[in-house]
């Protein structure tokens, strides 16, 4: 490796940096951002002085940019964001409508000298892309930011694709991708199982698809995949808004955790462009029929959806019957609270196949009786050890309960066609556990806050919107 520095070494240099932008009023998530467009500057300018050519026209370069300062040095970011975010290919989606958001030269001067310190390009692909998912971890844990919302935990990200399987000759898509975890756990997945060049050149360039309709996510997961050589022709990345843009493209598996709630105001009615789905106003009820649609018959599918989809009436029980009519919804692992940023919401990840009704339904209750916090007691990859354990993944016919009239307390139990058939809903529930709040005071008082917050947030943009009517 062309650089020896450690890991741990250059976070701390990323994090030095971020501590002093944000004294500045620059929030982490727009620093990450920016650290990302000109990490990518540099790392062609190094290709280029490899002899293996450069993907960014003359003129909008790392050689333009480097020796200038003051107002000469902002202009000139400018100017370069405003060229590259108009290019059709990788830079194009990598500088998705790229903006500038250090406007103090002395303050982009030192992101500049702390990313030319460095030999980007020859670093490993393995380190510097774990270099830059620490940094995205941590912007996904800025509160203040929102960006939690784009971040699913790694440890649940790793056992969905343990138990999905996905093969190197298998496509994999992500219609809401975030910052790319679920694609690159794929990635990482399916390239240790076969050394053949034509194999790996595939999972590189054709293998992986994700799409988000926020332009900040597009570029941080574009750079994410790159920083692991992947996609480093064209990015498998695409801005668009899944649920109105409607495609032929199908995939042999598709794992995401689409948003939840209704979608913002003023975005495109999805029924105008989707005829063929039931009509909702629920994200997630939106994507799971946009799943539904572009998955390939005998295709897997692994999809974090909150309680409403298993429980609601209406339109929801309808998708829901669509989904256990065509799909063999084989799987539902029910998962805690206190795994994701944002508070209190209860979710459970669907595995189905498409291409045969539902009978047996397994569910495996994570929830009952879990306690986990992202502070104090995150949950760990081990932690779902057991369910992927009695999953059995690829031999799905050897499963075993642990639920027993022995054990009524096991977590592992399979409802049958018959009694799937005669329940109004999917929410299985048979764990008798004493719910205890083994919350500290501090976290108590910390979960009180955030819900305080999102009031507050919640009031203050229900004002925006009634701003001008009268009351």
């Amino acid at each position: 490796m062309a650089n020896q520095k450690t890991e741990g070494a250059l976070l701390n240099k990323v994090w030095n940096i971020a501590n002093v932008l944000a004294a500045a009023g620059v929030g982490f998530t727009d620093y990450i951002t920016q650290l990302t467009y000109i990490l990518f500057l540099k790392m062609d300018d190094e290709k280029e002085e490899l002899g293996l050519g450069s993907s960014i026209p003359d003129g909008y370069k790392w050689s333009n940019l480097i020796q200038l300062s003051g107002t000469d040095l902002v202009d000139k970011y400018e100017e370069i964001l405003d060229e590259l975010s108009k290019d059709e290919g990788l830079i194009g989606t990598i500088f998705t409508k790229a903006t500038n958001k250090i406007d103090r030269p002395v303050m982009l001067k030192k992101v500049i000298d702390m990313v030319s310190e460095e030999n980007w390009y020859m670093m490993e692909g393995d380190f510097k892309g774990a270099i830059y998912e620490d940094i995205l971890e941590k912007n996904g844990q800025d509160k203040k930011s929102g960006a939690g919302q784009y971040f699913t935990p790694r440890a649940l990200i790793s056992a969905i694709v343990d138990v999905i399987d996905p093969k190197i000759t298998e496509t994999v898509a992500d219609p809401c991708c975030g910052t790319g975890g679920f694609l690159l756990a794929a990635y990482e997945h399916m390239r240790k199982q076969s050394k053949d060049v034509e194999k790996q050149k595939f999972l590189k360039n054709n293998a992986l698809y994700g799409a988000d309709n926020t332009s900040l996510v597009v570029t941080l997961a574009s750079m994410n995949l790159y920083l692991h050589d992947i996609g480093v022709n064209k990015s498998p990345i695409a801005y668009k808004d899944s649920l109105v843009e409607s495609t032929d493209d199908m995939y042999r598996v598709v794992m995401t955790n689409p948003p939840f709630g209704t979608r913002p105001q003023g975005s495109v009615e999805v029924s105008a462009n989707r005829p063929e789905f039931i009509k909702t106003s629920d994200n997630q009820v939106n994507f799971l029929q946009h799943i539904m649609s572009i998955v390939k018959t005998g295709g897997r599918v692994g999809v974090v959806l909150p309680d409403s989809v298993l429980t609601d009436a209406g339109s929801t029980a309808k998708v829901r019957e669509k989904l256990m009519k065509d799909y063999n919804l084989h799987t539902i692992l029910r998962l805690p609270t206190g795994i994701f940023y944002a508070n209190g919401v209860k979710t459970n990840v669907l595995f189905f196949e498409k291409g045969e009704p539902t009978k047996d339904i397994w569910v495996y209750d994570y929830r009952t009786g879990i306690k986990h916090t992202m502070a104090t007691k995150p949950m760990t990859r081990e932690h779902l050890q057991e369910f992927v354990d009695c999953y059995c993944s690829g031999h799905l016919q050897d499963r075993k309960q642990t639920y027993s009239e022995e054990n009524p307390n096991g977590r592992w139990r399979k409802f049958t066609e018959e009694e799937v058939k005669s329940s109004d809903t999917l929410d299985f529930k048979w764990i008798d556990l004493e719910e205890k709040d083994e919350r500290t005071i501090t976290e108590v008082l910390d979960d009180m806050q955030e819900e305080s917050d999102g009031i507050a947030a919640a009031v203050m943009k229900l004002k925006e919107l009634l701003g001008g009517i009268g009351l």
